[in-house]
């Protein structure tokens, strides 16, 4: 028997090996199962070795355990306001609110999403005015700083932030910072060892065992937020690199959102935080009401909510339908990738079939092809039932958020897809208010004027080389 033989038995047999884990072990959803059992048969070696990479489950494999310390407090608030809710006793500052107790109540009971509606949110969709706001607010910092991010760049805005990191550690304020170890790979060993030269608290989150190497690119920490003193936060869609700034000769202009909050929802916040930091460090952060100061500071309401792989239920995508299948007029969506499941894409067919105007806004310029082509397909897909379409053309779209009928909104770290969905971490806040809501359906309209509609009839004209890449990465859209 020759030696290929041997190697071609050898893949079959792994293959088989792995279809069967696939189908009876791990338990993915239909289509997903699917798409791996093709891609193994028709690729067997290099689809064995992209599996290991991208396919792989959290199951046998706790990387994430809740700290029920960082949670004193919380839990009762949360069983408190649940009955308050039950007991339809939840006073709104405004009214015309109380037809969504049920949103309300769906991210408390699954998330853990306390509600309140004392903040103060400040909105940016430009990156030079984030940052600047952000390292104002480090500044000032009395007591703590506390950072998140999935990528960090080693470029002008990274040695801008870790300057002010290791200039307000030397004046004795806590500063822990992590990231994500696939996301910051390219981060340098010279860059960690500055902020820990001056005493600042560095993690890695889900860390290779290879430095530089990560074979794991599924379940990462996309969450983007910052907490400074525990009463103001950020979050939204900016990582840290020049990029961000609009310096991409790639990209040009970045187009994103993020928000600045003070009040309750940022003890919210700190939550997340504190629970992601005691995963990836050795140095846990104790429950400490210095961290979880929040503050009265206006009349927006707010849920944090989170979702990944180590919870039973894909909270934000359950949000996201919950919201649109509450439309009575209309639902914008930003987003950079559009790969919507079943489930999310019937919520949009639903309402569009209803009358409710459907507006989706995704970049023209691709930094994933494979997801861009479908991405292209999907919303091709809601022309027919009626949706607008728009391709935004002045740089790169980033911004992940959503506005239902003037007074739901979303804004965060979660994508329309799949990976959003089940395979990383995120973090949205759902923004209960009527003023902020219009607010980003003024920036959706100032955006239009920057992009262009692709209609029915132009999306019908594409030709057989489009047709063939958009089915092609639809085919594989569970697994990308």
């Amino acid at each position: 028997m020759s030696i290929l033989s041997i190697l071609l038995g050898s893949v079959m047999v792994a293959n088989i090996a792995l279809a069967f884990t696939i189908i009876f072990l791990e338990r993915k959803n239909a289509s997903s199962t699917w798409a791996w059992l093709m891609v193994l048969f028709f690729i067997p070696v290099l689809g064995f070795i992209l599996y290991w990479i991208v396919g792989r489950s959290l199951t046998g494999k706790k990387i994430f355990k809740l700290d029920k310390v960082s949670k004193l407090g919380i839990e009762k608030e949360v069983n408190e306001q649940l009955e308050i809710l039950k007991r339809n006793e939840l006073k709104y500052k405004l009214e015309e609110l109380n037809p969504y107790k049920e949103l309300f109540y769906l991210h408390l009971k699954n998330s853990g999403a306390i509600y309140s509606q004392n903040n103060e949110v400040d909105l940016f969709i430009d990156g030079e005015d984030k940052f600047s706001a952000l390292i104002r607010d480090m500044e000032q910092a009395k007591d703590h700083i506390h950072l998140l991010y999935y990528i960090v760049r080693h470029d002008q805005l990274g040695k801008r932030i870790a300057d002010v990191l290791i200039k307000k550690a030397r004046e004795g304020v806590e500063v822990r910072f992590l990231f994500d170890d696939f996301g910051s790979r390219l981060l340098s060993k010279q860059f960690i060892r500055r902020l820990e030269a001056a005493g600042v608290q560095v993690a890695q989150f889900f860390p290779s065992r290879f430095p530089k190497i990560s074979l794991r690119i599924n379940f990462r920490n996309h969450r983007k937020l910052a907490i400074i003193d525990g009463k103001i936060g950020y979050i939204g869609g900016f990582n840290i690199g020049d990029e961000y700034l609009g310096r991409s000769e790639k990209f040009g202009y970045w187009r994103d959102t993020h928000l600045r909050v003070m009040g309750d929802a940022v003890k919210m916040m700190q939550m997340r935080f504190i629970l992601d930091w005691n995963q990836a460090s050795p140095r846990k952060v104790k429950y400490n009401e210095r961290y979880f100061v929040g503050g009265d500071y206006g009349d927006i309401g707010m849920q944090i909510v989170s979702s990944g792989p180590d919870h039973q239920w894909e909270q934000i995508k359950y949000g996201y339908i919950k919201m649109i299948l509450s439309a009575k007029e209309y639902v914008y969506i930003q987003t950079p990738y559009f790969i919507p499941d079943d489930s999310l894409m019937d919520a949009l067919r639903i309402a569009a079939l209803s009358g409710v105007k459907i507006k989706i806004m995704i970049p023209n310029k691709p930094d994933h092809p494979f997801v861009y082509w479908a991405t292209l397909s999907h919303v091709g897909e809601l022309l027919n039932e009626g949706a607008e379409v728009y391709l935004y053309q002045n740089g790169f779209l980033h911004a992940k958020t959503i506005v239902v009928d003037g007074k739901l909104s979303s804004v965060g770290t979660a994508n329309i897809d799949v990976r959003s969905f089940r395979l990383n971490f995120e973090v949205n806040a759902f923004i209960y208010d009527p003023k902020f809501a219009l607010r980003l359906v003024k920036i959706f309209e100032d955006d239009i004027k920057l992009s262009t509609q692709m209609t029915k009839s132009l999306y019908q004209k594409r030709s057989i080389v489009i047709r063939f890449k958009e089915s092609i990465s639809r085919l594989l859209s569970p697994i990308l």
